[in-house]
């Protein structure tokens, strides 16, 4: 296998690459399949892979990977990316503003910054040590473990402050807020 990659990389081989593409297609596919990929994103999955072996067959490197491992690594990497692109659909600026409904209504304008003053005043009637951990875990989105290192704090008592803050809110907000 290993000179299958090398020929694809040093003269295009194409017969090479029929025999790789021969080889591991179907294997992709399976390992796909097993890890709860649709048929269809699969099959697209393993044309992405082949494709980026003929691109990168160059990078291969015997004395780093088998040809297998390689090749599968790209897999991942792929299935990676689908993932991400699942998770978070690509939306074009333009189209995102053209939508219907993207400024909300005046009512609803209003009823935001009167919540947003209520919870200034709330956020205000904390211990200064509650709003900075408040800032740092919602605003700054940092996790408890990280503002413990930050501050020289135990992280219990990072996490306790978190749940009076929030008890504090709660009993001036309406659950839904909160």
């Amino acid at each position: 296998m290993n000179k299958l990659v090398e020929a694809v990389a040093k003269h295009r081989d194409r017969e090479a690459f029929v025999q790789l593409f021969t080889h591991f297609a179907p294997r992709l596919k399976g390992f796909a399949l097993k890890r709860g990929i649709s048929l269809a994103a699969a099959e697209e999955l393993v044309q992405e892979t082949m494709l980026a072996v003929w691109r990168k067959a160059a990078t291969f490197d015997r004395n780093r990977a088998n040809v297998s491992t390689w090749i599968f690594t790209i897999s991942r990497n792929k299935q990676i990316d689908l993932l991400r692109r699942q998770t978070y659909p690509e939306v074009e600026l333009e189209m995102a503003l053209d939508q219907p409904g993207s400024e909300p209504a005046p009512d609803q304008r209003a009823e935001w910054a009167e919540f947003g003053t209520d919870l200034q005043s709330a956020l205000k009637s904390l211990s200064p040590e509650q709003r900075t951990i408040l800032q740092k875990a919602f605003f700054e989105e940092k996790s408890h473990r990280t503002i413990a290192l930050e501050l020289n704090l135990p992280l219990g008592t990072v996490k306790s402050r978190i749940r009076l803050a929030l008890a504090r809110l709660r009993a001036v907000f309406p659950e839904e807020y909160v």
